[in-house]
């Protein structure tokens, strides 16, 4: 097994990129190489020696290849989009996925400004015509932005600059986004609206959202008849977005005015059916191809992934909650004895769990409960799998059909901080709690109703009991005769003479043998060995 903490990450750069990004892995305590240009079949031999992928749009991280990364941790997409990267497989295998959403923002808005002033102005063909020597000034009647209504499908990061970009221009903003609050329309300039408002409202429309199941083709041949007629389409986001062959017969019609795409469906496009259509120009995916951009994506990402591998800071991830490196030392200890809690109901549950609460409060309340959440299930999901991290099992919980809920209280109880977790069991509801002594040191403090003090940690016996005279010396002798040396004892009880519950730390795991003896002992109802 590697050392960890002796061992340095190794991280491979598998695509062309800036060569700061390596850089900054070796000066922040990583090992890397790069090695760009392979085959699948080439980085699938060498895949399984790395921690970390970093990639570009190149790279394609298949299931195939995600089977023989044994070792993955992290791929890193220097750049926004992960069409390239199968987000579902990573997940299930417990890899993250990083992309760099901000590093070229402004690079792909500019561009998209530039797409639009090219169609106003037909730049693009009048400098074809004026380099032939015709001098056609008259051919060329352009139209001014200024006073224009630009339609937004997607105000996110890149869409707020387009925006404000397009707000300096003196143009009418209205954009449709699911996502969009009306205090950030107002806060951005922009009119929020549905997207049939877009379609009609617009005279350029641009697009800046991923593509996923909802967003491909949203301007379809049935949405492209809803625009205004000679409306002008610009897509600097992803291919997909636009059904271009219905793009293509609007051009012709005169339905669409003009159309700029910087993306298309299939990559690299050497024939489209758009070549050659009289009001449309294209670019071969260069929204994010400036020498600054380049330079900034290589740097987050490297920053990015370097963070999670040496210090747990998990920033820009897709499928786990965010975790800056600031954040992670303090929520460290949160997070492991959130685990230690999910562990536990996992352990001792019998039934087909379907439902699981995670409850905080007093200082626990104040931070970001998702990676506390993410460690809960991470610790629960053990009880199938052994090999379940944060990141796959929010992921597997899902598959399973777990439903999962958070509650934050601003009270504080008897603990400065506590962790609760709850699943409800054919019993009614059963539930644990934690909270940390020091500030760092995980420890329960209450295990279905009983108030009970307790260590997490290595092989426990979980036992109850009727709570009758001599049964400790009974479970000790029974111990001691199967050789096992008990490290810690904590008893609770709801009352005296009632039922009780033990916990004991054990040096070694326990033979079914002696967890059988101990079993058979009078008053003895439960017994259960956990691991932690």
């Amino acid at each position: 097994m590697k050392d960890n903490i002796m061992t340095k990450a190794k991280v491979l750069i598998s695509d062309k990129m800036d060569p700061k990004a390596a850089e900054i892995f070796a000066e922040r305590g990583c090992d890397v190489d790069v090695i760009t240009g392979q085959t699948p079949t080439e980085l699938m031999e060498i895949i399984g020696d790395y921690e970390g992928l970093a990639i570009r749009s190149s790279t394609k991280v298949t299931p195939e290849i995600l089977a023989a990364a044994t070792q993955l941790k992290v791929i890193g997409r220097a750049g926004i989009g992960v069409d390239n990267v199968d987000i579902p497989a990573a997940s299930s295998q417990g890899v993250v996925v990083m992309n760099t959403p901000f590093g070229n923002s402004i690079t792909t808005a500019e561009h998209a400004i530039a797409m639009m002033f090219a169609l106003a102005r037909q730049l693009p063909v009048a400098d074809a015509s004026t380099q032939q020597g015709k001098w056609e000034k008259s051919r060329f009647m352009g139209v001014e932005l200024t006073g224009k209504t630009l339609g937004l499908i997607g105000a996110g990061n890149i869409g707020s600059i387009v925006a404000s970009r397009a707000l300096g221009l003196k143009m009418k903003i209205v954009a449709f986004d699911p996502f969009l609050t009306p205090e950030r329309a107002i806060e951005i300039g922009v009119e929020k609206v549905d997207l049939d408002g877009v379609l009609a409202k617009a005279d350029f429309i641009t697009l800046h959202t991923p593509l996923t199941d909802q967003t491909r083709n949203i301007l379809s041949a049935e949405n492209l008849a809803k625009t205004k007629k000679g409306v002008r389409i610009i897509n600097c986001a992803r291919g997909g977005l636009i059904d271009e062959a219905a793009l293509k017969d609007a051009l012709d019609r005169g339905q669409v005015g003009g159309a700029a795409l910087d993306v298309f469906a299939t990559e690299p496009a050497k024939e489209s059916p758009l070549f050659g259509t009289e009001n449309f120009i294209c670019t071969p995916h260069l929204g994010a191809s400036t020498s600054e951009a380049q330079v900034n994506v290589a740097i987050q990402v490297a920053e990015q992934m370097a963070d999670y591998l040496v210090n747990g800071g998990v920033i820009n991830a897709l499928n786990m909650p965010s975790l800056s490196a600031e954040e992670a030392p303090k929520l460290k200890p949160y997070m492991t004895l959130a685990e230690k809690l999910g562990s536990m109901v996992g352990q001792l549950a019998s039934d087909d769990l379907h439902n699981i609460s995670i409850e905080v409060e007093g200082a626990a309340a104040d931070l970001n409960i998702k990676p506390i959440t993410g460690a809960v299930l991470s610790g629960f999901m053990r009880r199938y799998s052994d090999t379940v991290n944060m990141v796959n099992a929010p992921y597997l919980a899902k598959e399973r059909g777990l439903e999962v809920s958070e509650i934050r209280h601003e009270r504080e109880g008897t603990y400065q901080t506590l962790v609760r977790v709850t699943v409800q069991t054919s019993q009614g509801d059963r539930s644990v709690a934690g909270t940390l002594f020091g500030h760092n040191v995980p420890r329960l403090v209450e295990m279905f109703g009983i108030k009970i003090e307790a260590d997490l940690d290595g092989h426990m016996l979980y036992i109850v009991n009727e709570d009758t005279p001599g049964f400790i010396g009974r479970v000790g002798t029974a111990l001691g005769e199967a050789g096992l040396n008990i490290g810690t004892f904590h008893l609770g009880r709801r009352v005296a003479g009632g039922e009780a519950v033990l916990l004991l730390s054990i040096d070694d795991a326990i033979s079914e043998a002696a967890l059988s003896a101990v079993h058979a002992l009078d008053g003895v109802k439960i017994v259960k060995h956990l691991q932690f």
